[in-house]
């Protein structure tokens, strides 16, 4: 397997590589938050000594209700990301949703991030893949709900083919089982890492209940928040290189997805627990 490198960091994922943590809000609701977030979750793998990225999404596209909450778009969000890169010097995550947002998105994200549901949309992987590349910087796919573990060769070729080089990071975040419902098979993790790619778990994502929160009677997306630990926790154990995770101060109050992040309060206790298991399982 491809051990995967930001020079820029001094970071590296893979297998034999510590546990990449890509960590945050699940979409930017205004500075002073994404701040705090930032702060806290950076002294806190810091003294972990555990690598950090911190993700923020300035557009969530893929919603459930056209009056939902999407974020405050690409000038102003990217504005806001390369705020948190200046002012605690991490590495920055963040979704791309169309062509020609590509260059503008990868001169400010370290980690560029491919929706699952736009993972075999080939002009936007292309796109993406070739300015990610240019900024030396690597791309974060997530996996269809839709796909097979090995089904994800394609995605992996479509974009060495794309820039010349592997800079694919694959992103698994449970498959459709059923109405309303997500499934993370732990076997998955060894099958997208044998197509050369490291792997990393979604687990904030994988246990969305789509189109299925009670309090909107489905005009959002529901969640198990308390199989977030279980799902991250087994999939470290299992083989995955790299989490993925959600916090807000107050869930319930988040303005997109608060039903599956986690409180920001809760982060230290996880992420210590999930490098002891990454130690024992490596």
């Amino acid at each position: 397997m491809t051990v995967l490198k930001l020079p820029k960091w001094n970071m590296a994922i893979g297998d034999g590589e510590p546990l990449l943590c890509i960590a945050g809000l699940n979409v930017l609701e205004d500075l002073d938050l994404t701040v705090a977030t930032a702060e806290h979750l950076k002294a806190v793998l810091d003294e972990l000594k555990l690598p950090f990225i911190f993700k923020a999404s300035f557009d969530k596209a893929n919603r459930s209700s056209i009056k939902s909450y999407r974020g405050p778009g690409l000038k102003d969000g990217l504005a806001m990301l390369a705020e948190v890169k200046q002012r605690f010097n991490v590495p920055i995550c963040t979704d791309i949703h169309e062509v020609d947002q590509a260059e503008a998105i990868a001169e400010v994200a370290d980690l560029v991030q491919i929706p699952a549901f736009l993972c075999r949309q080939t002009d936007l992987v292309v796109a993406a893949a070739r300015a990610t590349h240019k900024a030396r910087g690597l791309l974060h796919v997530k996996k269809g709900q839709f796909l097979a573990p090995w089904d994800c060769r394609n995605i992996v070729s479509k974009i060495k083919e794309a820039c010349g080089e592997d800079i694919t990071i694959l992103c698994e975040r449970g498959n459709s089982f059923g109405y309303n419902n997500l499934v993370v098979d732990m076997l998955a993790f060894d099958e997208m890492k044998k197509l050369g790619a490291p792997v990393t778990i979604d687990a904030t994502h994988a246990v969305q209940l789509p189109g299925a929160d009670p309090r909107t009677q489905g005009a959002s997306t529901g969640g198990r928040r308390e199989g977030v630990p279980v799902i991250a926790k087994a999939a470290v154990a299992s083989g995955a290189n790299g989490v993925f995770l959600e916090f807000h101060p107050d869930p319930d109050k988040a303005l997109c997805d608060g039903p599956s992040c986690l409180p920001l309060d809760g982060a230290s206790k996880l992420f210590a627990s999930l490098k002891a298991i990454h130690s024992a399982a490596n």
